[in-house]
């Protein structure tokens, strides 16, 4: 028996096997630092656990529509539309099971076999997993070093684009770099996108995960809202990570097109999750700022600790979870050849656990300095001490 061809194009997200290297070196009786994974080890609010608990007790637990409760859209709207200064009509909010789905409903909605769609590398694995899945081209555009983190390269993206051309996915605040677009550089995607006409997906996932200044959203720029679809989730904001709800804030025409496409993969989102989804946005916002000031403790520590390493160095960002560090010198003065030998050579000396730059793509033609990728939205600050500190002294012994 044989298996569908289209499987060889799928990836996955590969932090995930990270994970499982360092379970395994847990498992094994080994401290680990878990600044691998992406998920924050916060409770959920009080409010919004009542939320969900009443709802089923209150019967919520059966079918309901496919693009979401009403409620929930009505609430989106207002929220998502407030935040950004744009009107947001909630028959263009489709409610999915996180914000994910969202990528892959995006491009069934918009690109065909063979069209190419520019996405950011490094940039999160699943965009170009989906685009080669779903038969697209995927077409990376690059970041550039700066002082102060990363920029997209405006020349290689629009050199990137041809003919076929459809769409262009772009993560503001983004993961796993933390790069976040200056005006101009938002505004230079938004011209490029009409210029060629191409659908955009604005991934706003960390819209809110921000230490300074405030998120402006590419889909309240002139000439954009009709070719945008926002990706929502309720994942970071409120640290509901697990309750896999999220949505699509799109034109008439891709908004029906994806609620199409829920009905026909899970029919609808677990209902009393949206009720839960309700009480986050429309009751009490405290537990938010409170996990960002504890996040933001945890960036400053981690950016100061690791700009201790010597051969190490990083930029402090002013969104997301991530930092995305410079190790060329550390691996030097190791004797390590490769980021896959770094990031074992690190976990069975220091229990530190990481991703690298090889998790997020392949690198492009020029690339000539190596990175990894720490996350500290799951680990304590006593535990970020105590791990980059082992890793200091790992990488002071030198070979």
């Amino acid at each position: 028996m044989k298996t569908a061809r289209r499987l060889d194009n799928l990836g996955t997200e590969t932090a995930f096997r990270v994970a499982q290297a360092a379970a395994d070196w847990k498992a094994k009786g080994n401290e680990v630092f878990p600044f691998h994974l992406g998920d924050l080890n916060f409770p959920l609010a009080g409010h919004i656990v009542e939320a969900m608990e009443q709802a089923i007790r209150d019967g919520k637990t059966g079918y309901c529509p496919g693009p979401g409760i009403p409620e929930l859209r009505e609430a989106l709207a207002d929220d998502l539309g407030s935040r950004r200064g744009m009107t947001i009509n909630p028959a263009e909010v489709v409610v999915t099971t996180g914000g994910k789905p969202v990528i892959t409903k995006f491009l069934q909605a918009v690109m065909n076999p063979g069209e190419g769609v520019l996405y950011p590398n490094p940039g999160f694995p699943i965009y170009e997993s989906q685009i080669e899945y779903l038969g697209g081209t995927a077409l990376p555009y690059r970041y550039v070093p700066t002082s102060d983190g990363f920029a997209i390269d405006l020349d290689h993206l629009r050199a990137s684009i041809d003919e076929n051309t459809t769409a262009i996915i772009y993560n503001d605040l983004q993961n796993p770099i933390s790069a976040e677009s200056t005006p101009g550089e938002r505004e230079a995607i938004a011209a490029i996108a009409q210029e060629f006409d191409l659908w955009v997906l604005s991934d706003e996932a960390y819209f809110e995960m921000r230490y300074r200044g405030k998120s402006q959203s590419i889909a309240a720029l002139p000439g954009m809202r009709e070719r945008t679809v926002i990706l929502y989730t309720f994942s970071k904001k409120y640290a509901m990570t697990g309750s896999r709800l999220g949505c699509a804030v799109a034109p008439k025409e891709v908004a029906e097109a994806i609620s199409l496409m829920n009905t026909n993969d899970e029919s609808c989102t677990n209902q009393y999750v949206q009720w839960a989804g309700i009480a986050a946005l429309r009751g009490p916002q405290g537990p938010v700022g409170q996990m960002l000031e504890v996040l933001r403790k945890r960036r400053d520590a981690t950016c100061r600790l690791i700009n201790e390493i010597p051969g190490m160095s990083v930029a402090t960002p002013g969104s997301t979870f991530y930092v995305f560090p410079d190790v060329t010198e550390a691996m030097e003065a190791k004797g390590i050849a490769t980021l896959a030998d770094f990031t074992t050579e690190a976990l069975h000396a220091t229990g530190v656990s990481f991703c690298t730059r090889e998790h997020f793509g392949s690198p492009q033609p020029g690339e000539d300095r190596s990175y990894i990728r720490l996350a500290y939205s799951g680990i304590d600050e006593t535990a970020i001490t105590t791990g980059l500190g082992r890793l200091k002294e790992w990488i002071e012994a030198g070979r």
